[in-house]
């Protein structure tokens, strides 16, 4: 069996299509609009190892987060010019402790998800 995917909903595809391709570095690969119901936008990493499927829907429902959810995760070889961005963009974050073994942070997307950006280990 092979995880195809990870489905969530946006409130605004552009802004989430700034944070996840932007700054994370997604791609776009796939695109599909469902009439006037919704706009579905698949990410991947450059390898396609694994994708994210953004969700808009477009009669402007709201949702909440939930608390079953937990969070993404992704691995950058630095976390020094991601700190940049993230600080330089005034967005929400939280930092590892200085002993952690594999450093860390939390920042939240445009829509309040948890993403977990790891420093590879050296």
């Amino acid at each position: 069996m092979k995880l195809a995917h990870t489905m969530i909903r946006v409130r605004n595809l552009e802004k989430s299509l700034e944070f996840y391709c932007d700054f994370l570095g997604l791609q776009e690969v796939r695109r599909k609009v469902l009439g006037d119901e919704a706009t579905l936008v698949f990410l991947a990493d450059e390898n396609e190892n694994y994708f994210i499927e953004l969700t808009f829907n477009h009669d402007g429902r709201d949702y909440d987060l939930g608390s079953q959810f937990g969070h993404l995760a992704f691995v950058v070889p630095d976390l020094g010019p991601i700190l940049e961005t993230i600080e330089a963009n005034g967005w929400w974050h939280r930092r590892s402790k200085p002993e952690a073994n594999t450093p860390y942070l939390f920042v939240h997307d445009p829509d309040g998800y948890d993403i977990e950006i790891l420093e590879e280990s050296k």
